[in-house]
């Protein structure tokens, strides 16, 4: 069952935010606007994407607002954001799930890798992403700025979704799903 945002959510990301522009190795070489770093072939940039498990090691699972200029209203893992200039990964991921969801839990850093997706003539996404996991079994609060809809899942469920309809999926998500699933899976209790 799908549930959507409420509606009464404050703005949490901005264009004009300044991101942390890096190497392949992860050294900091700059910082750009967030606008700017998404423009034609994108400029490599720090990411996270947070996968939250509950108790039935269900995936929480966000349908991106439509209003986002990159894969509006596609299906994506719990949170995927950007720390902040000035901002550490351990601030940036507690910051942005409390912003996103409404809640914190502990996070396990996992793993980080880079890719390159590009939306057609919108934009592209180029990170360096950190991987990160937590466990919660509260309650769900979506800020409706930034989601139009939230659901757990069955990773069971979600394979098979990922099979019939990928083209509702994020690609950063395949990406990092299949990962999980390959070499962590004993660590994250798939």
């Amino acid at each position: 069952m799908d549930n959507h945002a409420a509606n009464t959510s404050p703005v949490v990301s901005f264009d004009d935010e300044s991101l942390i522009l890096v190497n392949s190795n992860d050294e900091v070489v700059g910082y750009a606007n967030k606008d700017l770093v998404h423009d034609g072939p994108g400029i490599l940039h720090r990411a996270f994407s947070l996968f939250i498990f509950n108790s039935k090691s269900e995936l929480l699972l966000q349908q991106r607002s439509s209003s986002k200029r990159l894969w509006g209203g596609y299906w994506s893992n719990s949170v995927c954001s950007h720390p902040r200039q000035g901002e550490t990964l351990e601030t940036a991921v507690q910051r942005r799930l409390a912003e996103e969801l409404g809640f914190n839990c502990p996070l396990e850093y996992l793993y980080n890798f880079e890719y390159q997706a590009n939306f057609g003539d919108i934009g592209t996404e180029h990170e360096l992403c950190s991987i990160l996991v937590g466990h919660f079994n509260g309650e769900v609060a979506a800020n409706s700025e930034e989601i139009d809809s939230w659901r757990w899942i069955t990773p069971q469920q979600l394979d098979f979704e990922l099979k019939s309809k990928p083209e509702i999926f994020t690609p950063w998500f395949k990406l990092e799903w299949h990962e999980l699933k390959l070499n962590w899976a004993s660590k994250i209790g798939l």
